[in-house]
């Protein structure tokens, strides 16, 4: 399976494993153990690769003082034999929770001198934490046991194992985040506001061969290692890049220096400290070697998601030179303290991004003297707007504000993504095309309407320093608005067909062809409101543009399909994965920029969507080679067996290659065959089904009907009607078709059809499922690069192919909106209305009754007759 898989899986189980425990303690059970795992293979991969044999190995010990000192000087710490995570779940093994109490122990006694910093209590929380794991010895043991046969299949040799690590490492810290309620908010915050924050800073930095970046309140670490990866796109080396982190929660620390390590990264380019960041500050130095390891720590990019509106003290803070400068926060909202902290770190080409709550933008106090501080100083560089309810166990309406040490420019991007996202369960998050359009906003310092505006200082000094995003930019919707005289009068108003004025300057000659002028100040539509969907469609420009965007793609530059195909097919072994996103990207903008109307943005969500498939197969590619492209796997699934859940195989299915698309490509004859005798069942359950309900009563009282196991409705003849059919089995005698003896013969034929084609499908599917299976592992180079170009591409060209229609029904839909709009004027439905009453008092005059009804009624007929 891959990775995706592989994690879903390990989450699925894990979530069932931890039962009662907190879904915050566990997380550090199972982190822990997946670190132990990490480090404990690193070291077996190591000594292999100095030529160890399996024997050597089984004797690693601490009584090889020599081989202990070259590991330890290698790998900063040594873990002998006995304390290896696959002697532990090794089946000759008697495992128990004390191996792990022992070997812990043993990991932190043997952490070398030079890399204390980096290992040294890192197991703590585990270790703590393990009596939560059971109330007895056995019962911990086998809790634990379970945990390491889970995380014993995440593979960790070659560099794609510290991709698959770190990506399931990160998946379960988002799920245990989502279930934490308001205690993620400690250690996570959610990728894609990582990721935006990473791709603003990765730009910014992307001249830069060696560069530094540090996180003061590092939760997991999540947030610092997407930087990281995202400026490594651009970098020479991901070896160039430096890691600072600090983090107050000792637990919380302890994630973000195994997430660090994990990715690969070298120890000596990773700086953590557990510390309250506002309270102990950097310089950093070890008070065994203070002159030696100094450092003050300036740095290329701070980022950070420190704790929201916290206290803190300010006292004695007046001196300290991160807030000399722009005064102190209140004590009872941190939020300024931890930005001017941050701010102060930079060097002076530095960029910062901070989450903030939205109240650092307009509140007083404090808070606005240092808000007037950073603007007149020309600090704050751009603030982006976020949806509410995009972090895990807070709705409150957050910001991230970008700062810079040194600019050219003095005014302030204000962007309001707050309407840009999906709702995912009970939180909204952010697509990529979220994320790139805001990106673009931020690197292009762009003004577009609704979305972005380029605010100048001055402006920013008539209000008061207040950055309150509603003030500069207006993203809500436009309140429905009834023009009186349209209403009363007929006609469309003209200032509301101008609201589609996009169309109209694309489209300038279409306008006419739909609205006619009525007035001055009001028009009609030329077509019947059925005809609009035509007449834009035929319309000469709409027919120009549909070919400009087609050419686009299939012209004389060269197809875009072609384009993909040779990048990411034919040139599979040496795409990077890391970077060829971002040049499909500007490739499909670059198709897109001279068309008008299509939203690029929505192009580039269906190109992402399809990214993370063709990713995933590329990795496993490149990973285990082209013949992975021919590899089936066990279809592995869970079914209940002795009242226990057991995994159990139930077919096969691609390892890369999805089943159904080598049925539809290379056996379409047999898929073909198998539909029609499915589309026969159904035809039979229909035709039964009818023929059972045709019976009377008393005919159903003979005839047993129920519903066969998958859902066709079937029909067993009782004992009068089967002596009767075994009467007449040799008997021709011919009965009219609407009798019971008929319905019951065609039943019975029904019946015995269906019996026989369900055995016949089931044998069908089986044999097509087992051809599948062969067809996959015999096919031919040329014919794998066929079905690739089919998944990978074909689906997405699909996708782009269709968004011109898309801009076609949208605008059809509104124009005909606005007819519906004003169809009726309000005399016709006045007219209508007396019409009705005067035909209701009509027949209410024509009814007779007892004396008081025939009063009720004249009261009545009076009202609608205005008397």
């Amino acid at each position: 399976m891959n990775k995706q898989q592989l994690a879903a899986k390990i989450w699925e189980s894990a979530n069932q494993m931890r039962s009662k425990i907190e879904a915050n303690d566990y997380k550090d059970f199972i982190l822990g153990f997946i670190f132990y795992k990490y480090v404990s293979d690193k070291l077996v991969s190591f000594v292999k690769e100095q030529g160890m044999t399996e024997d050597e190995i089984k004797a690693l010990g601490e009584d090889d003082p020599e081989t202990l000192e070259y590991v330890q000087s290698n790998l900063g710490y040594f873990i002998s034999y006995n304390n290896l995570f696959s002697t532990w779940v090794d089946p000759k093994s008697d495992f128990d929770e004390s191996n792990v109490r022992d070997a812990l122990s043993a990991f932190s006694r043997l952490i070398h001198p030079n890399h204390k910093k980096l290992f040294e209590g890192i197991f703590t929380t585990l270790e703590t934490g393990l009596s939560k794991l059971g109330e007895s010895a056995p019962k911990r043991t086998k809790a634990i046991s379970d945990l390491l046969h889970l995380i014993k299949s995440i593979p960790m040799g070659g560099n794609v194992g510290y991709d698959v690590l770190g990506y399931i490492y990160e998946y379960l810290i988002e799920k245990f985040a989502a279930n934490a309620g308001k205690k993620a908010g400690e250690f996570y915050t959610p990728h894609e506001v990582s990721l935006l924050m990473s791709e603003i800073t990765a730009h910014e930095l992307k001249h830069k061969d060696k560069i530094e970046i540090y996180d003061p309140t590092s939760g997991s670490g999540s947030l610092l290692i997407n930087i990281g990866s995202s400026v490594a796109k651009y970098a020479k080396s991901k070896d160039d890049i430096k890691y600072f982190a600090q983090e107050l929660k000792e637990s919380t620390y302890n994630l973000t220096r195994m997430n660090l390590i994990m990715r690969g990264i070298l120890p000596d380019n990773i700086t953590t400290r557990n510390g309250d960041t506002l309270e102990d500050d950097w310089p950093y130095f070890d008070e065994s070697d203070p002159l030696a390891t100094y450092n003050p720590l300036y740095v290329d990019a701070v980022v950070s998601n420190p704790p929201y509106s916290q206290a803190w003290d300010p006292s004695f803070k007046d001196s300290d030179p991160r807030y000399s400068r722009f005064g102190l926060a209140p004590k009872t909202k941190a939020d300024f303290a931890f930005l001017l902290h941050d701010l102060y770190h930079l060097k002076p080409d530095g960029i910062m991004t901070i989450v903030l709550p939205h109240g650092v933008l307009f509140r007083g106090g404090e808070e606005g003297v240092i808000r007037k501080q950073l603007i007149e100083n020309n600090h704050i560089d751009a603030i982006i707007g976020l949806p509410a309810n995009i972090f895990f166990g807070t709705g409150i309406p957050t910001v991230i504000i970008v700062l810079k040490q040194k600019r050219q420019n003095t005014d302030v991007l204000v962007v309001d993504a707050s309407k840009h996202f999906i709702k995912e369960g009970k939180n909204n998050k952010l697509q990529a095309s979220d994320i790139k359009r805001v990106t673009d906003a931020v690197i292009n310092r762009e003004s577009i309407d609704k979305f972005s505006k380029v605010v100048s200082k001055q402006t920013l000094r008539e209000n008061d320093y207040n950055l309150n995003i509603p003030r500069y930019v207006d993203s809500s919707a436009a309140a429905e608005s009834w023009d009186l005289h349209a209403t009363m009068l007929g006609g469309i108003p003209n200032n509301e067909i101008a609201e589609l004025q996009t169309y109209w300057q694309a489209l300038p000659q279409l306008h006419s062809a739909l609205f006619a002028p009525k007035s001055a100040a009001y028009s009609e539509l030329r077509v019947a409101k059925e005809d609009v969907n035509a007449t834009i469609s035929e319309h000469p420009q709409v027919r120009e543009l549909i070919t400009t965007y087609n050419n686009a793609f299939t012209g004389v530059d060269g197809s875009y399909d072609d384009y993909l195909n040779t990048t990411l097919i034919k040139g599979w072994e040496t795409v990077n994965r890391n970077q060829i996103e971002a040049t499909l990207s500007e490739e499909l903008f670059k198709r897109l920029a001279p068309i008008a109307l299509v939203d690029k943005y929505q192009a580039y969500q269906y190109q992402n969507n399809q990214w993370q498939t063709i990713s995933a197969d590329l990795e496993m590619m490149q990973t285990e080679g082209f013949a992975a492209t021919k590899q089936v796997d066990a279809n592995m699934v869970i079914k209940k067996k002795n009242g226990k859940d057991t995994e159990v195989q139930d077919g096969w299915k691609g390892h890369i290659l999805p089943f159904n698309l080598v049925q539809q490509t290379h056996l379409s004859d047999e898929l073909q065959a198998l539909a029609e005798q499915e589309a026969r069942l159904a035809e039979i359950a229909s035709q039964l089904e009818e023929v059972i309900e045709s019976l009377t009563e008393e005919d159903k009282e003979q005839t047993t009907v129920k519903e066969s196991k998958d859902g066709f409705v079937n029909a067993e003849v009782g004992k009068a009607a089967k002596a009767f059919l075994k009467e007449q089995k040799d008997s021709k005698v011919k009965f009219d078709q609407e009798s019971y003896e008929a319905k019951i013969i065609k039943a019975n034929k029904l019946i015995d059809e269906e019996k026989a084609l369900k055995k016949s499908v089931k044998e069908a599917a089986i044999a097509l499922h087992l051809l599948t299976k062969t067809t996959i592992e015999s096919l031919s180079d040329a014919q794998v690069s066929e079905l690739l170009h089919l998944k990978w591409i074909t689906t997405l060209s699909n996708k782009l192919a269709a968004m011109p229609s898309a801009v076609i029904t949208q605008l059809t839909s509104q124009v005909q909106a606005l007819a519906d709009k004003y169809a009726v004027t309000y005399s016709q439905v006045a007219s209508d209305i007396k019409a009705t009453e005067q035909e209701l008092a009509q027949m209410m005059g024509e009814l007779t009754g007892n004396e008081f009804d025939m009063q009720g009624l004249n009261e009545l007929t009076s009202l609608l007759k205005d008397e």
